[in-house]
């Protein structure tokens, strides 16, 4: 018995790079047109006559049905299967894009745009892929495995961006959505290596049935698991405003607009590499400690972006450390979730967490704006997310990286 179970195990030490490769390009094309999306405003709004508002809360919507869908349909995922949600997530991505480009009246740019778009990215983002990753590595290989999808997400980001650009400067912004939603039809094809629910792979936990009400209560009685949650809403305050604020501050400090745009290519790049080296990293040290230490970075990255002098080059030293802590979260932040509670409920159980973030990126955003009106200055938005920053690495460092205690199998 026990030389074909080594052979075995020995088998499925292997990365299955086909699921990895089809689930990379997945989390590409479903995160590379809603990080591109500010590159339609102007052009959008000049020819509608809408104002920013209208954009803004478009934009809103979409980030909380982003948050709100996705632990639905990880459930279902983990039900039903990932390929159908992710099938599904391309139809209904397609649709949103297509809608938005009609621009006859702001509604369609608040259903398409706003819930239709937010509800294909909840069903097609990391959550939905990286549980399917989870259920077919080793638990040596998950932290590596999430940090690929990680980095293809963030590929998108820098991709679409002036893919995004190009075809508005070459066909307009309704036709480019257009192109945009047809390229979400491709989504379903590539998601077929990632067949299967959490009764398959070679991590399917069959041995300890849970109800989606049983699984929801063990993790919300779980401290480790609440202060998971509370540390990832950080996350999304942190990068939801500088996405959506920093080019309108670095006109304010009067730099050349040019940098935005380098700055944010720079964090879309080194986001990549960041998303990499978290997953390397935190599959060989301690989770908690290393989510505390990206925080504390930061906030340390924020301050002295701030106390220094501004200038060009700061802005470029600043988007490069953003980068390399953008996204690396996010691989040791669902290896713990898999830690705690294994793998049969992780799209659900994940995508609570990741409400948690989106709801820190709207309020990062609206905070953004309703304090710059206030005060007239981003500053004390800023300080609020350094202070933030230290509150998360003070949550995150006594979680126990351990699963949660249940009772023995029959």
């Amino acid at each position: 018995m026990s030389a074909p179970t080594s052979t075995l195990a020995a088998g499925r030490a292997h990365m299955p790079w086909m699921i990895i490769a089809a689930g990379s390009i997945v989390a590409m094309l479903t995160f590379g047109p809603r990080s591109a999306m500010g590159f339609f405003q102007l052009p959008m709004l000049q020819d509608t006559g809408w104002d920013r508002t209208t954009f803004g809360l478009a934009m809103a919507m979409q980030n909380l049905c982003w948050g709100l869908s996705q632990p639905i349909f990880g459930a279902i995922a983990d039900k039903y299967g990932t390929w159908r949600v992710l099938a599904m997530s391309g139809v209904i991505y397609a649709c949103g894009l297509f809608l938005m480009s009609l621009g006859g009246a702001p509604w369609t740019l608040h259903v398409g745009g706003g819930v239709l778009v937010g509800l294909g990215v909840g069903s097609g983002s990391f959550g939905i892929v990286l549980s399917a990753f989870a259920r077919n590595v080793t638990p040596q290989q998950r932290s590596m495995a999430f940090g690929l999808g990680t980095a293809a997400g963030s590929a998108g980001m820098f991709l679409f961006a002036p893919l995004s650009q190009g075809l508005i400067s070459a066909l307009g912004w309704s036709d480019s959505l257009v192109v945009l939603g047809a390229l979400m039809l491709l989504v379903p094809l590539f998601a077929i290596p990632l067949r299967g629910n959490s009764a398959s792979g070679i991590q399917r936990e069959a041995e300890f049935k849970q109800t989606v009400g049983q699984a929801l209560s063990e993790a919300f009685g779980h401290r480790s698991y609440l202060l998971l949650v509370a540390g990832f809403f950080v996350c999304g305050y942190q990068v939801a405003f500088i996405t959506a604020h920093f080019p309108a501050y670095i006109g304010d400090i009067g730099i050349d607009a040019r940098y935005a745009v380098i700055a944010l290519a720079l964090i879309g790049f080194f986001n990549i590499i960041g998303s990499l080296a978290s997953g390397v990293i935190s599959q060989r040290y301690s989770k908690p400690y290393f989510l505390a230490y990206i925080y504390l970075a930061r906030s340390v990255a924020v301050a002295a972006f701030l106390l220094l002098p501004q200038s060009p080059l700061s802005v470029i030293i600043f988007a490069i450390v953003m980068g390399l802590l953008w996204l690396s979260t996010v691989p040791p932040t669902n290896t713990l979730v898999v830690i705690m509670f294994g793998t049969r409920h992780l799209g659900l159980l994940g995508g609570v967490v990741f409400l948690s973030h989106q709801v820190g990126s709207f309020l990062g955003v609206w905070m953004g704006g309703y304090l710059y009106d206030r005060f007239g200055t981003y500053d004390p938005v800023w300080w609020f997310g350094a202070a933030l920053g230290i509150f998360a690495a003070v949550v995150h460092w006594p979680i126990r990286e351990q699963a949660v205690a249940r009772p023995a199998a029959a």
